[in-house]
């Protein structure tokens, strides 16, 4: 008999009558499997059952369980190893790994510089404020080699470019710095997007000096009031940072669409 947790409430019509699922058996499968690890309490690296004992609990056929395995392996949530004391083990997604699915997610989503910097005005400001006085030297340390990686205005569009990623890369940094887990994931990546936003429509190009002055004054004085534990500070620092970071990026955007339409 099908496993009853396969069917959720959107399987169900009133009256208890059963409508179809849209989703794939495997998928539901799949996700029958995630919601039976998590109410165990299992942990990265404990063993799965067997795929004949897998069939009997949810009730399907062996074709359908490995393709379900199949899904959950390619998003990492579970790992297979062959040989002696091999089988199907629990797995770790890492933060990189998810940020790369969500960034599948965004593909085809023609994000602009404005959706980005919505959520970075909101976000960061109060990321640089919780970490005022909790960073260590070695942290702050990590975070002016970031700045020392382009003591110069960049000469042509491939420093500008490089210079674009390191900055960008020190934001990713102060994220990491932070006890908050899904602050940190979504900065992060949000980061992450800008980088790739920046490089796919060259957004480096031409090189912007005042984009360098200002992005550099407002690292370098961050830094000193997340050194100083200058909480406030820092919250105002990164809201301005944003803020000037966002109106420079939009017209270096607005700059690249007119070359476009242009050539």
């Amino acid at each position: 008999m099908t496993d009853p947790t396969l069917l959720g409430a959107s399987d169900r019509l009133p009256g208890g009558a059963q409508r179809q699922n849209r989703r794939s058996r495997p998928v539901r499968v799949a996700d029958a499997i995630k919601e039976w690890v998590v109410d165990r309490n299992m942990k990265s690296g404990d063993r799965l059952p067997s795929e004949t004992a897998m069939m009997a609990r949810f009730g399907m056929s062996k074709g359908t369980i490995r393709e379900a395995m199949r899904i959950l392996e390619a998003q990492g949530l579970i790992e297979t190893r062959t040989g002696p004391g091999g089988g199907s083990f629990v797995g770790e997604v890492t933060s990189d790994r998810a940020k790369a699915l969500l960034a599948n997610y965004f593909y085809f989503t023609e994000l602009s510089v404005a959706d980005i910097y919505q959520l970075r005005r909101l976000l960061e400001p109060e990321l640089a404020a919780s970490l005022a006085g909790r960073l260590t030297g070695d942290q702050l340390a990590e975070l002016e080699q970031v700045v020392a990686q382009y003591p110069e205005p960049a000469q042509n569009a491939q420093e500008e470019r490089d210079q674009h990623i390191a900055s960008l890369a020190f934001h990713r940094k102060l994220a990491n710095f932070s006890q908050n887990a899904l602050l940190a994931f979504v900065v992060s990546f949000m980061g992450r997007i800008l980088t790739d936003l920046t490089v796919y429509r060259r957004l480096y190009d031409p090189p912007n000096r005042e984009l360098y002055d200002k992005g550099l004054a407002y690292q370098t004085d961050l830094i000193a009031a997340l050194r100083d534990g200058r909480s406030d500070d820092a919250r105002a620092i990164m809201r301005a940072h944003m803020e000037t970071a966002e109106a420079l990026m939009q017209a270096q955007e607005a700059q690249v669409l007119r070359r476009f339409f242009e050539e």
